[in-house]
């Protein structure tokens, strides 16, 4: 994902010279299906041709063994040269820089252009696109949507009638009032008052919305990606990579670093920012911060006494203590490739690629992603059950066990309903925590 909008560079720089080909080699068995891929397709903005290799016969073919890996092909069809993993910009533009120049020397480059049709051209236009989380604030009766591929958030009643929408829907990072300002891809979202927080994934930084005076501006982050891994530092000096999800506590921002595979924590009141869990080393391993493996968690919440995360790239769901050591430790989950659909206690349990959750009354609710499931966990016996969905991706409403979502990335309870951001489908969905009878929220637009 980090290589997309570097690609998106590339393309514009080298319109002439340079053709891009995607090689979709799924891990996980919900992104071999070929309608998923191209959901991603659209959510990502991805404009060149990708080939599903559903059976791994061009991974083998290639000799890839890494995600992500770059073929570099010259005019005549022949592989010179590969990069394993992720590669900074400038590296990447002189390499392509050098081959544009030699073969276009030795005239070999045919610089007519490219045409495609877009999948985005077959969609219609929608009031939401790819919302990612939702936060539910029962005390002020507020809803907050990530509108993330619309690059705003919107504010809403739980019923449904909008009352705001924050930024201008265009892709940067500008602060400013509601109008001016600019996301990119935002996610995750905290609430303390009447300030909202917000992760803003693909412009790597925390941005704050001053819901009373309509403001939104930057606390932390450079708006670039941090190549290297560091141990944190003040506000807007600090580079961060891909914050996905916000949790609240005395005083402090707890952050899901998806692309440093940490969870980090933001000092509101110096703006100090440091790693909290994790080495930065991928994997699922407990312990204390330094020594413990993170792997994407793209979802936390906290109860007050402990944080709760889950960890996508594992399908665990795991927690960290909220003291300085940030000792992790794994509820559910195994190791990165095992994953699954089963219900169960402990290790028996298989959940695939799980990306929201929040903590009530002892229990964990968990925006099971690739199942298109919302499950429920207890912490302290590490049962895991089905609450919501039938795993069909789709979108039907009904009783809870019927409901069909297609990938919910995140969830929130508030004021005994669950809501749930069913981000394939565009929607809001909301379940009574008693009956679990699911509704979509029709948003009332003024």
């Amino acid at each position: 994902m980090h290589l997309f909008p570097q690609l998106r560079k590339l393309e514009q720089k080298y319109a002439g010279e340079l053709a891009v080909v995607g090689v979709h080699s799924a891990k996980f068995d919900a992104e071999r299906a070929t309608s998923n891929v191209r959901q991603a397709i659209l959510r990502y903005g991805i404009e060149y041709p990708v080939a599903n290799d559903r059976e791994f016969a061009l991974w083998k073919r290639y000799g890839v063994r890494a995600w992500p890996t770059l073929m570099f092909v010259d005019p005549k069809g022949r592989v010179i040269g590969r990069h394993e993993g992720e590669i900074p910009f400038e590296d990447f533009d002189r390499v392509i820089g050098e081959m544009v120049r030699e073969f276009d020397d030795a005239g070999l480059i045919d610089h007519r252009p490219l045409k495609f049709k877009l999948e985005r051209e077959n969609e219609m236009d929608r009031p939401l696109s790819f919302p990612g989380k939702v936060l539910a604030d029962a005390r002020s009766g507020r809803l907050f949507i990530a509108d993330s591929n619309h690059n705003r958030l919107v504010i809403a009643s739980l019923g449904g009638k909008v009352l705001d929408v924050v930024g201008s829907g265009e892709a940067g990072l500008s602060d400013g009032d509601y109008g001016q300002a600019r996301f990119n891809g935002p996610q995750g979202m905290a609430l303390s008052g009447n300030t909202l927080y917000v992760a803003d994934t693909e412009n790597h930084a925390i941005r704050e919305v001053d819901i009373a005076n309509q403001n939104v501006k930057t606390l932390a982050g450079t708006g670039e990606q941090a190549v290297t891994f560091h141990d944190g530092g003040v506000g807007t000096e600090t580079p961060l990579n891909s914050p996905w999800d916000l949790a609240f506590h005395d005083g402090a921002l707890y952050v899901a670093m998806a692309g440093f595979h940490q969870l980090w924590r933001l000092d509101l009141t110096t703006l100090a920012m440091r790693p909290h869990a994790g080495s930065g080393r991928e994997g699922i391993v407990d312990g204390p911060q330094k020594s413990a493996e993170l792997a994407q968690p793209c979802g936390i919440a906290t109860d007050g006494a402990r944080l709760y995360f889950a960890d996508s790239e594992t399908s665990s769901i795991r927690t960290a203590a909220l003291d300085g050591a940030g000792r992790v430790e794994t509820i559910v989950g195994l190791d990165l490739f095992t994953f699954g659909d089963v219900d169960g206690v402990g290790d028996r349990v298989r959940l695939q690629h799980t990306q929201g959750i929040d903590a009530l009354d002892g229990t964990l609710y968990i925006a099971d992603t690739y199942n298109n499931k919302v499950k429920r966990i207890s912490p302290d016996t590490r049962e895991s059950t089905t609450y919501l969905g039938s795993g069909r991706p789709g979108h039907r409403d009904g009783p809870g066990e019927l409901a069909e979502f297609h990938e919910p990335g995140g969830l929130s309870i508030a004021g005994g309903l669950l809501y749930v951001a069913d981000t394939n489908n565009h929607a809001i969905r909301v379940a009574d925590l008693d009956t679990r009878e699911v509704i979509t929220l029709e948003l009332a637009w003024t």
